[in-house]
């Protein structure tokens, strides 16, 4: 099978590669879309993941794909079945390493509740917590359109995870397809007002079709005065779904006594010097960079009823869609910067 594999040098290349063996409680499945995730599949490309220098790496952590064959021991799944997050595990025969492996052309998903049935579930060495999160997607999900569900299940776990309330005021940094998912769940959460700081014009709209009651451009206005001038005593939440550590810093000046700056951006710069003077007495920095896979899996089920119900649109997250045939461009995309939203990589 080919796949997409990094050098950690800024290098990509699609490469032939053996096809995933799989246990008796795995299913191989034939790859239908992953999403590119321009925080990770980027740093792990430079060469910048934190915790990561296994390379040359196999890419992809946002896929969707077809089960075509299952292991004797599997019950959750079936031939035809459409599941979110297979991956690539392990290193292959000629020595890739799993950099989870979605941009491939065939990768493997485990059955963690045909596992923890037989008591081979957390602690044994044939589980995985990612299993968890390997779900069913309904077939009338296009199989482009099901790829956002891995975003949507993260930002989702994540609003969970920081506490959000109805209610409660928030200000998002950043209007890329993270920043705007967590717009569209603080509205979908009942929290109120939501803010969006975005880096250019035509991203305010965006903001505001995603759910936004104000969006400012920090590039023309001063963010911290425009939002203290709507909240004279600072909002319960700030968010950087950017990965900019002076978000960190602006947060500072905007959040009330007792409110939160949560960090889900992942910097590429993993140090700083913080100055809190203008900050709150009271106030926490929460950072959240590595989701829980059984959090997103008990998502699933919500993020599924908006898709339906129409109040959740993947189509709106989405920019382009790159045929898997063409990935040996990606890069090229990447280097010009003209992915908008949501790339999805389409396999044929």
């Amino acid at each position: 099978m080919k796949s997409l594999v990094t050098d950690g040098k800024g290098g990509l290349d699609v490469v032939e590669v053996t096809r995933p063996a799989y246990n008796e409680y795995q299913a191989l499945v034939k790859m239908e879309s992953c999403g590119l995730c321009r925080g990770t599949d980027t740093k792990l490309i430079q060469g910048k993941f934190k915790g990561f220098d296994s390379y040359p790496a196999i890419l992809g952590h946002e896929g969707v794909g077809r089960v075509v064959e299952v292991g004797n021991a599997v019950k959750s799944f079936k031939i035809g079945d459409l599941v979110l997050l297979p991956f690539v595990e392990g290193m292959t025969e000629e020595k890739y390493h799993s950099g989870w492996g979605a941009f491939s052309e065939y990768a493997v998903v485990g059955d963690a509740q045909a596992l923890i049935a037989d008591d081979k579930g957390p602690g044994n060495s044939l589980f995985s917590e990612a299993y968890y999160a390997q779900q069913i997607v309904p077939d009338d999900i296009p199989v482009v359109d099901a790829a956002m569900i891995v975003t949507f299940r993260e930002v989702l776990a994540a609003c969970r995870r920081f506490g959000f309330q109805a209610g409660e005021s928030i200000v998002i940094f950043g209007a890329g397809p993270v920043g705007l998912t967590f717009a569209k769940f603080a509205k979908l959460l009942g929290m109120a007002p939501v803010v969006v700081s975005v880096n250019r014009d035509e991203k305010l709209q965006e903001a505001l079709d995603a759910g936004a009651d104000y969006a400012f451009n920090s590039r023309k206005t001063d963010i911290v005065s425009e939002v203290r001038k709507l909240f004279p005593n600072g909002v319960d939440y700030a968010v950087d779904a950017i990965g900019a550590n002076e978000v960190l810093a602006q947060s500072m000046k905007l959040v009330r006594n007792d409110g939160k700056i949560c960090c889900y951006g992942v910097s590429s710069e993993l140090k700083m010097e913080l100055d809190w003077s203008k900050a709150a007495y009271n106030w926490s920095l929460h950072f959240l960079q590595w989701p829980s896979k059984l959090e997103e899996s008990q998502c699933h089920d919500q993020i599924i009823s908006w898709i339906r119900s129409g109040e959740l649109v993947p189509a709106d997250y989405i920019s382009d869609v790159l045929d898997f045939s063409d990935i040996g461009g990606l890069g090229d995309y990447l280097e010009k910067g003209r992915i908008n939203k949501k790339m999805i990589i389409r396999f044929g």
